[in-house]
C-alpha cells in the first residue's frame, strides 16, 4: 500500500494500549450515527457510543473491537480512540459476557422493583455493553 492510502489505528484505555494496526477505512458509531474515516480525511473529534469499531485492513479482513464508550480523534493519517473499555473480538470471552448480561437484566429488574432510576440507568448500561460484547464475539 502506498504511504497515503493508510490510516493507522490506536485504540487505548485506562489499562493501556488494546488494538494497533494500518488500515484502509476505521468505521465507528458516534451518537449521531455511523461514521467513516478515510485516509486523509479532514481532522476530527468525536465522542462514541457502546458499539464495534470496525477497521477495514483490507478488501477482505476487517477487526472488529468491541468498546463501551470514549471518542476518537483523526488527524494527519492517525485514528486514535481513547474508550472507557475495549476487547478485540478474539479477546472475548463469551460465557463471561453472557453471564454479565444475565447479571444485568436481573439488575434492571431489581431497579425497575425499587424505583431506583440510577441504579437502572447503570444496569441498563451495563446491559448494553454486554450485548455488544456478545455479538461481536459472534461475528
Amino acid at each position: 500500500m502506498a504511504e497515503d492510502s493508510v490510516l493507522t489505528v490506536s485504540i487505548v484505555t485506562p489499562d493501556g494500549s488494546v488494538y494497533e494496526n494500518e488500515a484502509r477505512m476505521l468505521i465507528v458509531k458516534t451518537p449521531s450515527g455511523e461514521m467513516g474515516i478515510l485516509p486523509n480525511h479532514i481532522p476530527v473529534i468525536a465522542s462514541l457510543d457502546i458499539d464495534a469499531v470496525r477497521v477495514k485492513v483490507s478488501d477482505n479482513k476487517e477487526d472488529e473491537i468491541a468498546v463501551s464508550g470514549g471518542f476518537v480523534e483523526f488527524s494527519k493519517n492517525v485514528a486514535t480512540i481513547v474508550a472507557n473499555a475495549a476487547e478485540c473480538q478474539a479477546d472475548i470471552d463469551e460465557n463471561r459476557a453472557e453471564a454479565a448480561k444475565a447479571r444485568a437484566e436481573e439488575m434492571i429488574s431489581k431497579a425497575k422493583e425499587t424505583h431506583n432510576t440510577n441504579e437502572l440507568k447503570r444496569s441498563e448500561i451495563a446491559l448494553r455493553r454486554a450485548v455488544n460484547r456478545i455479538k461481536i464475539s459472534k461475528h
